[in-house]
Order: structure tokens, then sequence, then C-alpha cells
């Protein structure tokens, strides 16, 4: 979220915050309360949906667009590099993508990867589009870049 923070130049607050199933419309609410809010923010939710209740339980959080990768966010990485159709656990997604980013491991990105997956995004966004939400493989992350992209293009006009 970093590499994306800097990129855009936008004021995105992440609070990251690992949660496994305690997920509640308190818990986002709490978490959101450090910050000054304004009728514009969005709530965004990014979760794996290798845990098979996750999708339902987010689904009843109000007011929130979910970014959910199913197995997990790594598949929204390695579609920067190639498509990927045939279903596949998180550790096999994991191992795939460290064959095109040597030195990944979870949570961090090395910096010549960095340029890589931000050239790529638009073929990334294509792929994830062409995959059926919430199934295995999928991801919608491309939500999250769309609207930054309609955000910054709206700074800009």
């Amino acid at each position: 979220m970093d590499l994306l923070r800097a990129h855009y130049r936008l004021p995105i607050h992440i609070i990251a915050k690992k949660t496994l199933l305690n997920i509640t419309s308190a818990l986002i609410e709490r978490c959101k309360s450090i910050y000054i809010q304004t009728k514009v923010d969005h709530t965004y939710l990014m979760y794996d949906l290798d845990v098979t209740t996750m999708l339902e339980r987010l689904q009843k959080i109000p007011n929130a667009i979910l970014l959910c990768s199913n197995p997990c966010f790594e598949l929204w990485l390695l579609l920067h590099y190639t498509d990927q159709r045939k279903e596949l656990t998180s550790e096999e997604c994991v191992n795939r993508l460290c064959t095109f980013i040597k030195q990944y491991k979870k949570g961090t990105l090395p910096k010549d990867a960095k340029s890589h997956l931000l050239e790529k995004i638009p073929t990334a966004m294509d792929r994830a589009k062409n995959l059926t939400a919430h199934k295995n493989p999928s991801t919608t992350v491309y939500n999250l870049i769309e609207d930054l992209d309609k955000l910054k293009n709206s700074n800009l006009e």
C-alpha cells in the first residue's frame, strides 16, 4: 500500500489490522475513529478468501468496498507477471510469484519489483477483470486502483 500511496500522491490512510475471523462493523469504526473522516472517504477492506467463511463475514460490513483475493493477495501481484486461471492454494500462489520475484517475502516487496508492478498495473487489471469475483482464482484489488485513478484524474482537472 505504501507503493500506491507514493505513486498516486493522495491522502490514503492505511490501517493494517489482522483480524482473522473477528471482523465486525464495530471493529472497523474503532479503527477509523483515530482519523478525521469526511463525507467523501471510502472504507476498503482487503482480505484473503482462503478461509471459507470470510466473504460471508465481510459482506455484513455496511458501506465497505471489498477488495478480496482468492486465495490470497499475492494473486494480484502474480497477475502483473502472468495470467492465472487455474485454482490454486495460497502456498502455490506465493511459490508461483517467487518464480518472478525471487526475494519475495509475504508482506514485503523488493525495490526492483516495484517499478515492474507499477508499469504492469493495466495488464494485471485486465487479467483480474477476466476472473469471476470471489472464486478461486480471483481478486478485486483492481477496484481500488480504478478509484485511485479517478480521484487522481479529478484532482488534475
